[in-house]
């Protein structure tokens, strides 16, 4: 081995490890990025003599990591790639009967492990990276873990991570598991606090941050950006920007090319510096040869499932301390390094320990399906998971899994769902794939699901259609992959059969029937079938579509984004959801034009397909809905002459007078409330506001008082008052203040009583107004104004009004509608 190999941290600790297996079964391995754990620990291991004759499997994250640390091995063996050391992945095997490490991505682990629940021939399991808690790695240790406790007593498991709660995964492994630590980096870092405006676009701060690294430091240069687009952003601006040749903008992210992957990764020429702009896939297990500059922005773009939607979106959010640790890493790999960070120091506190773990925010219908294939109907109960899988999310599983016909009512695997779980696919492409092999269409729908999982092939179009065809033309290493996997799938499923991309739809739409959707307003919007709105660029070739079936989506609902879809029409639809599109006959009240919309709908869940016109008069519910109707939105429009809305007050007063329960409640929002009760029944053969007349609304509210209480409220409440000049003066029961009646003050003369209203309990309140009918007072104590005020007031009168009769004693005068009583 390389004396540079030598140095590594973590064989300081590997006696200590190989002493650990000799006794027990399972280890926690704690080591710093640059320890040399990834590839380092495996080859230690496979001499011990518990691994004898056997394979050890070590666990990666991701592809371009798990490849990384295979060839590297293999580099440190002097051997090719496939011999002692070898390497799955979804879309690479090289492997063969001298293989004794082999690297895997944690998701065809949990394949290998469902497939042969006993690992035979297998030694040891590493779950490398631990920290990132996919819900692979998850399922994959609670596997292992059932197997070693049921199956397998002699099987090793180490988890290994740089940033990991070593002390609760120890718990998790077993009793009295060590929890081995690898002190200190290989080399030092040195961290810069950068700061960002948070108006600023990520692309502009970083591309600062880069000349500013390319100004002080040597050496290349690692990039953590969130996701695709921003790379794809801040390289075309630092193209513009940077003219030297020797230095080299390199991106690299999931979806890229395995050629461009590697030459991200590979060793820049002497005198060149190299601009690496990396997602998350760059933060662990992965040696980026010549950097020793790490620029932060402090962002990853996370799957986030909605349980309630059914549907998974890409978030942007900030990461964990964690993960900025391990960035960090990065930059001292190979030599002493800095690290950029575009945040003040003083935000460190905000950042969560760790990253949220993937089973808590994941569609799990896949996993609860493999779990179900394991044995554990209950996986919370029947196997062990550092983080429990929530319930909401397990519920939604079961009920898709149910609708797929997965699950019987039991929750045991049917047919239907050992077919599917043959399958290498999430649940809803793999029942795709079983249906389209029923007629003859395979590969097609072989093609779809390819190009669901896997990101970006055939182009970035969002047209599906479009990204087949291209997909059927490529000859990159990448597209011969794809190929070879669509093979697999053909395989696995038992069936092939061709046909035109232009058919993509239909396959889509049997997978993600949820995700029909409908054009609406302007060109580019859609309503899909789960009630969320989508959008695509107006001069999109999609965008005028009628019909789409939506294969990925990103944003949120006020702004979610189509990102992948195919054309669809109706009989496709109604091929494909036919048993899920109903019937209905609806009525409602629009509230625009004031009456009642009757129409016969052919309704896919949010979705309207085809609609009739029914005459609104025949439905059953007419009548209440157009009461409701009203009630909501048109109440103030019902034909309410001064008289009812008079009576109406009236009755509102001897309520509040009496006590509430002495009479109806004829507030707004009562009536409104009950509109379905006392005004539909007045509404037969009405379809429209404009139908009801005033007698109408009279005759429904009249309705609300008995003979008795009528008679009481013709009594108690008077509609008018009659002065003792002789004037009947309607009451306003509307009043501020209570029940009030105004008149010139000269016709009150001779009242020597204040009258009262509701069996003589409230005063009637009296607006005493001059000759010109301006106030003069308003009072609820009439003989009390004679006695008291009315002598300023009659002296002021007099001097305005001369020819008016203004006595000393107005209790005692001759009321009068006149300037003077007649006679006088």
């Amino acid at each position: 081995m390389h004396n540079s190999q030598a140095k590594l941290p973590v064989f300081v600790i590997l006696p200590q490890l190989s002493a650990a297996f000799e006794g027990r079964t399972a280890a926690v391995l704690v080591a710093p990025p640059g320890a040399g754990k990834t590839t380092i620990v495996p080859l230690a291991l496979r001499e011990a003599g518990w691994a004898r004759g056997k394979k050890i499997v070590l666990l990666e994250p991701r592809r371009l990591a798990a490849r990384a640390a295979a060839e590297r091995m293999a580099a440190l063996l002097k051997e090719s790639l496939g011999e002692t050391i070898g390497l799955r992945m979804r879309l690479m095997s090289r492997t063969s009967a001298k293989t004794r490490i082999e690297v895997v991505t944690e998701g065809v682990f949990a394949r290998m492990i469902l497939d042969d629940p006993s690992l035979d021939g297998v030694a040891a399991v590493i779950f490398d990276e631990f920290h990132e808690r996919s819900l692979d790695a998850d399922f994959g240790l609670a596997l292992a873990l059932d197997s070693r406790a049921h199956l397998r007593p002699d099987l090793r498991l180490l988890v290994m991570s740089a940033t990991l709660d070593g002390a609760r995964v120890a718990s998790l492994l077993g009793a009295d598991v060590p929890v081995i630590a690898a002190e200190g980096r290989a080399f030092p870092v040195e961290t810069v606090y950068l700061g960002r405006d948070p108006q600023e676009r990520i692309e502009a701060a970083l591309a600062r941050a880069v000349r500013k690294a390319l100004a002080e430091e040597k050496g290349s240069i690692l990039v953590f950006l969130p996701g695709q687009g921003e790379i794809t952003r801040l390289a075309a601006l630092l193209q513009e920007a940077i003219r030297d040749p020797a230095i080299e903008v390199a991106p690299l992210y999931a979806a890229l090319d395995r050629t461009a992957q590697e030459k991200a990764i590979a060793p820049t020429p002497a005198g060149t510096r190299k601009i690496v702009l990396a997602t998350s896939i760059a933060e662990t297990s992965l040696t980026i040869e010549g950097v020793r500059v790490v620029i932060d922005c402090g962002l990853a773009r996370v799957p986030r499932y909605e349980p309630d939607r059914g549907l998974t979106r890409l978030e942007t959010v900030r990461i964990s301390r964690a993960a900025a640790d391990q960035r960090r890493g990065r930059a001292g790999r190979t030599e002493p390094g800095v690290c950029y960070r575009l945040w003040h120091e003083a935000a460190n506190g905000a950042f969560e320990a760790f990253s949220a773990p993937e089973i808590l925010n994941s569609d799990l219908s896949g996993f609860l399906l493999d779990c179900i294939a394991w044995g554990a109907r209950e996986p919370a109960r029947d196997l062990r998971f550092l983080d429990l899988p929530p319930e909401p999310a397990m519920k939604e599983a079961r009920a898709l899994l149910s609708e797929l016909e997965a699950i019987d009512a039991t929750g045991a695997l049917t047919d239907m769902g050992r077919d599917m779980r043959a399958v290498a696919l999430p649940p809803r492409l793999a029942r795709m794939l079983v249906a389209a092999k029923e007629i003859g269409e395979a590969r097609l729908a072989a093609e779809v699901a390819v190009l669901l999982t896997e990101r970006n092939l055939g182009g970035d179009d969002v047209d599906l259609v479009t990204r087949i065809e291209r997909l059927r033309r490529e000859r990159s290493s990448r597209a011969e992959d794809a190929r070879r996997l669509i093979a697999s799938l053909l395989k696995q499923v038992g069936g092939d059969g061709a046909a035109a991309a232009s058919e993509a739809g239909r396959h889509l739409a049997a997978a993600f029937p949820d995700r029909i959707a409908k054009a609406r307003g302007k060109p580019g919007e859609f309503l899909m079938a789960n009630g969320r709105a989508a959008a695509l660029e107006p001069h999109d070739v999609l965008a005028r579509e009628a019909y789409l079936a939506v294969g990925e989506i990103s944003g949120r609902a006020a702004a979610a984004r189509i990102l992948l879809a195919a054309p669809l029409t109706l009989a496709e639809i109604e091929a494909v959801a036919g048993p899920e599109i109903v019937t209905r006959e609806d009525a409602q009240y629009d509230s625009a034009r004031e009456k009642i919309i009757a129409r016969r709908q052919r309704r896919l869940g949010a979705l309207v397909l085809t609609e009739q016109t029914l005459s609104a008069a025949e439905h059953p519910d007419a009548a209440k809905i157009l009461a409701e109707g009203i009630a909501a939105s048109s109440f103030a429009r019902l034909p309410w002459s001064k008289a009812l809305a008079q009576w109406r007050d009236r009755v509102n007063f001897l309520r509040a007078s009496e006590g509430e329960a002495s009479w109806p409640d004829l507030s707004d929002a009562a009536l409104q409330a009950g509109a379905a009760d006392w005004l539909a029944p007045f509404l037969g053969g009405k379809t429209s506001l404009d139908e009801i007349k005033a007698a109408d609304l009279e005759a429904a509210l009249q309705a609300l008082l008995p003979y008795d209480m009528q008679r009481r409220l013709d009594a108690e409440a008077p509609t008018h008052f009659e002065t003792p000049a002789g004037s009947r003066i309607a009451v306003d029961y509307a009043a501020e203040n209570g029940p009030l009646v105004s008149a010139r003050v000269q016709e009150f003369y001779g009242l020597e009583q204040h009258p009262a209203l509701a069996k003589g309990t409230v005063p009637l309140t009296l607006e005493l107004l001059s000759p010109a009918h301006r106030p003069v007072q308003i009072t609820r104590d009439l003989p009390g104004f004679w006695r008291g005020s009315w002598a300023a007031v009659k002296t002021e009168m007099k001097g305005r009004y001369p020819r008016h009769l203004w006595p000393d004693d107005p209790a005692k005068a001759v009321p009068t509608t006149r300037a003077k009583p007649r006679g006088t």
